[in-house]
């Protein structure tokens, strides 16, 4: 690919400006959106893959354990399937149950590398095929990777660009750095390292990759299944929302109010044999809920042609059904503001996380009695194409789901609304979300997501902040 640069430099100086800039910019001369969709189109023409569901005993380097039942490696890395229980209160309400859930303790990178051409930003993407992508390739950062792939224990090829994350990062420098965790229904505590570094001097091409400004990334944001969830968590670090006015709470408080949450509310986990989850059947092909719900663990072949291994088996978690995670937004005192929850999920690090204002899966939601049924679910399922910000469907971590997706949506709503809400839940403005996103395990994998989303409409609709 020939690059061409006409941008002049020195246009922006601040690091809020360089990424501002990049946002405003909606093509490039370094990748047209032209050249960009045949690239991407003849990715996923020409790596093929194929992926079947076999059963648990033909898997390769798997096998369940005697004494306990848990789905392990071989090597004793990668991740796990273990048993957790869980018993929960709060206000009291108690709930408490049994579930599988991958343990994986390891913290991987996920990174994006950036670089500017003549003055302008541009964010190095990489063509990546995962097994249980629902869309099969799909746009991910410039690594993404677990501490087993990049230490080589997979045996495969090496991780393209790692150095540019790992000390002594002599041809790179960090702009973002923190540990984020990940879907805290379905892993035990599991955290990656996320990054955007700035590479210093010339970065060797790779035909796998492609430079894109942060404005053509935002475009592809607004269709589904394109930018998969390991680039949406890393571009959710990245500034993109001025305040334009007073916030209804201050950090402090927020942080006073989610601090005071975790401490009244209790979560006990213990993590127990495979074989003694309650209510889960295990057979030749999965582990599934006997009530159908949930989700169920599965067994598949895979084989590709541009992975740093290209053939390999390996369980997968598969959900019930395409899952929704919805933010009510509405201005206070003509400031966005967004109201999220204080969620407690099975695998969560630190008893609770910031999550959007709805978060389920709505056919199981709405199999509930009313009163146990989602705050706002409602009001979400009713949402016209007037209130609708965004709304798209979102695949998630293709590497240990099998087409797990998401509805995104942004819900717009008035006056009417009220202010006053809940206890557990909290009205915040963008800005503040995106601070909190300096330290680790404040907003989960969800959260983080729709922030990404909410970013991409507001620089496409010229508001975008530094």
């Amino acid at each position: 690919m020939t690059i061409t640069q006409l941008v002049p430099p020195g246009i922006a100086t601040s690091l809020g400006q360089r990424f501002a800039l990049s946002a405003e910019t909606l093509d490039s001369p370094v990748t047209p959106n032209a050249v960009f969709r045949e690239w991407f189109a003849q990715q996923r023409r020409t790596n093929r893959y194929d992926v079947q569901r076999i059963p648990f005993s033909e898997l390769v380097g798997w096998h369940f354990q005697d004494s306990t039942g848990n789905l392990v490696h071989e090597s004793g890395r990668f991740f796990s399937v273990e048993g957790l229980r869980v018993r929960t209160e709060w206000q009291g309400r108690g709930a408490s149950w049994s579930q599988p859930i991958i343990n994986q303790p390891e913290i991987g990178i996920l990174g994006i590398v950036v670089k500017e051409f003549d003055g302008v930003l541009h964010f190095l993407m990489q063509a990546k095929m995962e097994p249980g992508n629902i869309e099969t390739v799909e746009l991910s950062p410039t690594v993404q990777a677990t501490r087993s792939n990049y230490t080589g224990v997979h045996k495969g090829n090496a991780v393209h660009y790692i150095e540019y994350f790992r000390p002594p990062r002599v041809s790179s420098k960090v702009l973002y750095d923190s540990l984020q965790s990940e879907q805290g229904s379905w892993f035990l505590r599991k955290r990656n390292r996320n990054m955007v570094v700035e590479a210093i001097g010339d970065v060797p091409e790779h035909e796998d990759f492609v430079w894109l400004t942060l404005g053509q990334i935002h475009q592809l944001l607004q269709q589904s299944s394109l930018v998969n969830m390991d680039a949406r968590t890393v571009l959710s670090l990245i500034p993109s929302f001025a305040e334009d006015g007073p916030s209804l709470h201050s950090t402090e408080h927020l942080l006073n109010r989610l601090t005071e949450i975790k401490a009244m509310r209790e979560l006990v986990q213990s993590t127990i044999p495979l074989s003694d989850v309650e209510q889960w059947q295990h057979t030749e092909y999965e582990i599934g809920h006997e009530s159908g719900h949930h989700f169920t663990v599965i067994a598949a072949s895979v084989s590709a042609a541009n992975r740093e291994v290209t053939s390999w088996t390996q369980p997968l978690l598969a959900p019930a059904e395409q899952g929704l995670a919805a933010f009510v937004v509405r201005r206070i005192c003509g400031v966005p503001h967004l109201l999220a929850q204080a969620r407690s999920e099975a695998g969560v690090l630190d008893v609770a996380e910031l999550g959007p204002t709805v978060q389920c899966q709505p056919g199981r939601a709405l199999t509930l009695p009313a009163a146990q049924q989602p705050r706002f679910l409602d009001l979400v399922l009713r949402a016209g194409p007037g209130q609708l910000l965004y709304d798209t469907v979102q695949s998630e971590e293709g590497g240990r789901f099998h087409h797990a997706g998401n509805r995104y949506a942004l819900v717009e709503v008035g006056e009417e609304f009220p202010v006053d809400v809940p206890e557990e839940f909290l009205w915040v403005t963008p800005g503040q979300l995106t601070g909190l996103l300096r330290h680790s395990n404040y907003l989960n994998i969800e959260a983080r997501t729709l922030l990404t989303g909410l970013g991409a409409v507001s620089a496409l609709n010229g508001r975008y902040g530094s």
